[in-house]
């Protein structure tokens, strides 16, 4: 099954994470929708389980994600999270593999077969070229490169391996939409990365710790369209 809506570049993701939840999730999502707008950037808004379907039902623009899904069908399976669930709560799309929740390359294959039979895209993340390169095999919609040990960090990915795990994923599979994560933290850092060849970043910690989260949303986003525009000309 084919997604409904589909993601185009230049695009952004954000991830609160546990950092926020409630009411707060819904006013950073409702700031992401806002300039997703103003920038005409497609933002992919990685939302905590229990504030899905709100997100969901309180912004048009926004692609909602999933943290993570488990492969199973429905059934038996008291504490995993079933992908049926994540979509009737309206959720187009789920993320896998992130540091804080790895998977093996048997079980990520597993899920995004799932994840294609209930039309959600796949935003798969990737720490060394090698895995980006395996999980590249697996045909998900977009894989985040981005090296584990900056995650958090304020230090973003060096243009050596934004440059080198694009060409990677890319020559295995063009179609695979390639984000570049880690380390976040300035609508400078966005430009710097979009310049260099990404079709995509994100920030978690970078917006979710600014002192003013929507005008950090705005800066990032408009750093996103700035520099795409300056590269595409």
């Amino acid at each position: 099954m084919k997604p409904i809506r589909t993601i185009k570049a230049p695009f952004f993701e954000i991830g609160p994470k546990s950092y926020l939840f409630g009411d707060e999730v819904l006013e950073l999502a409702r700031a992401a929708e806002m300039a997703s707008k103003k920038y005409d950037v497609d933002v992919i808004f990685t939302t905590p389980y229990p504030d899905i379907r709100m997100v969901a039902g309180e912004t048009e623009r926004l692609f909602v994600f999933a943290p993570h899904m488990d492969p199973l069908l429905p059934g038996r399976g008291l504490a995993d999270i079933l992908p049926e669930s994540i979509k009737a709560a309206g959720a187009v799309g789920v993320m896998l593999n992130h540091c804080e929740r790895p998977l093996s390359l048997a079980v990520l294959r597993r899920t995004i077969l799932r994840a294609k039979e209930l039309g959600l895209m796949t935003i798969v993340c990737a720490d060394a070229i090698d895995e980006a390169e395996a999980i590249a095999m697996l045909g998900p919609d977009i894989i985040v490169a981005e090296p584990s040990g900056l995650i958090g960090m304020g230090k973003a990915s060096d243009m050596a391996y934004v440059r080198a795990s694009i060409v990677a994923i890319k020559s295995i599979n063009p179609e695979i939409l390639v984000l570049q994560g880690a380390g976040i933290s300035s609508g400078e850092d966005v430009y710097r990365i979009i310049s260099a060849g990404a079709e995509a970043t994100g920030s978690s910690s970078g917006v979710v710790k600014a002192a003013d989260r929507a005008a950090m949303v705005d800066e990032m986003i408009q750093a996103v369209r700035d520099s795409w525009d300056a590269r595409v000309k």
